[in-house]
């Protein structure tokens, strides 16, 4: 047997990145090509992307260069995209994107949750922290992420490569990875809408009143209330109602898991659209709400399908979309409701993320049908105006 120096090389690098818990062979730091430029869109006036070509800046010791897969688009896009509420243009959009590896720092080792990091990994990021000691990773009585920097709403800097509506995201030390490379590309695209709704739920058993056999009624049937029922239903809970005003959405409803749907456009009123709620559970009203529109009409409307001693979990607001009007005494008081209200996530609930998306595939619920329309990165503006119209469910970038 021939052994040089590059074939001892080769098998110390294999033996090495065996104990380090990396598959053998995998390869080390900076291997795989980079070009010297790359696309961002960047959004430079309202209702307006332009595909901007930037150098792809040197990498440090504690960063990581990932080549971008495919981005979500989320509502607070849209917004962004038109009336630039947060003061960003231009910004480099996209927040919920995944991507592979393709160049590290020497002192990248592990994710986030301790998992190995090797180049060709697949990973999902959104935060960069701040100096909080209150956002951590498995303390769930501390707050969540709310508070932290997130790629994809980054001021435009030096660097550009800010968020994921690029070709690459350079993705800096201190922020939050996860190796994601057991998911598909669809199931990555949905993690971060999917922990928002993770979190909600974790928020809503804190309440003591969600169990295994409670009733659901979930308003509000986007792309948020669709993922609400399929995590209610990878729980087990079977008896969920929607309520929404599009028969497309309530029939994807039951896909998800609903076992029946109201249409309120069908009834005129709020004490008929109530009753209607009740008739679908059989007589009964519901035990537990979640309230996922930006609509303060239908945050008024939810507490009249809770039973009394219910509970509700209000998540729909990631906005200030106005004031709602409600009857303290008649609402909450004389019925004992108990209401939490969920933003964003923890960390802990990105972990719980990816073990609810293997469970929800091996029920057979249709995740990935939730993204209904695709577009390249150079198709930005028809995505997000696809988006405004509201004619599909999820929109998404994907890169080829």
């Amino acid at each position: 047997m021939d052994i040089n120096s590059s074939n001892i090389e080769q098998i110390v690098r294999q033996v090495l990145d065996s104990m380090n818990g990396a598959p053998a062979g995998a390869p080390a730091a900076s291997t795989k090509s980079v070009p010297a430029k790359a696309r961002v869109a960047m959004l430079t006036s309202l209702e307006k992307f332009e595909l901007k070509e930037y150098p792809i800046p040197e990498i440090g010791d504690d960063d990581i260069l990932v080549k971008v897969e495919g981005c979500g688009v989320c509502g607070t896009d849209a917004h962004e995209f038109k009336r630039d509420p947060f003061g960003l243009i231009p910004v480099a959009l996209g927040h919920e994107g995944t991507g592979e590896i393709v160049k590290m720092g020497k002192n990248v080792k592990k994710d986030s949750a301790g998992k190995p990091l090797n180049i060709g990994d697949k990973v999902v990021t959104c935060m960069i922290f701040k100096d909080n000691p209150d956002i951590t990773m498995f303390d769930l009585n501390k707050q969540n992420v709310g508070g932290a920097d997130v790629y994809g709403l980054l001021p435009d800097d030096d660097i550009h490569f800010n968020g994921w509506f690029s070709d690459y995201i350079v993705v800096r030390g201190g922020s939050t990875v996860f190796n994601v490379s057991d998911l598909d590309l669809d199931s990555r695209i949905l993690i971060e809408p999917c922990a928002v709704l993770i979190h909600a739920v974790e928020r809503a058993k804190t309440t003591g009143i969600l169990r295994f056999n409670s009733r659901v009624v979930v308003q509000g049937c986007g792309p948020i209330g669709l993922i609400c029922i399929a995590i209610l239903r990878t729980m087990g809970i079977e008896n969920i109602v929607a309520v929404d005003g599009e028969e497309k959405r309530l029939e994807f409803a039951k896909l998800m898991g609903a076992t029946n749907t109201v249409n309120f456009k069908n009834h005129k009123g709020i004490e008929a659209l109530a009753g209607a709620v009740e008739d679908a559970f059989g007589g009964y009203l519901a035990d537990f709400a979640f309230q996922c529109t930006g609509s303060p009409v239908a945050h008024s409307n939810i507490y009249k399908f809770i039973r009394n001693g219910g509970g509700l979990c209000e998540l729909g607001f990631f906005i200030n979309g106005g004031d709602a009007t409600i009857n303290p005494h008649f609402d909450i008081c004389s019925k004992e409701i108990t209401t939490v209200g969920s933003w964003v996530y923890t960390l802990r609930d990105y972990a719980t993320t990816f073990d609810f998306l293997k469970r929800a595939k091996g029920i057979g619920l249709p995740l990935g049908k939730l993204i209904t329309h695709k577009y390249p990165l150079e198709e930005i503006n028809e995505a997000l105006v696809t988006n405004l119209k509201m004619e599909g469910l999820k929109i998404a970038i994907v890169n080829k």
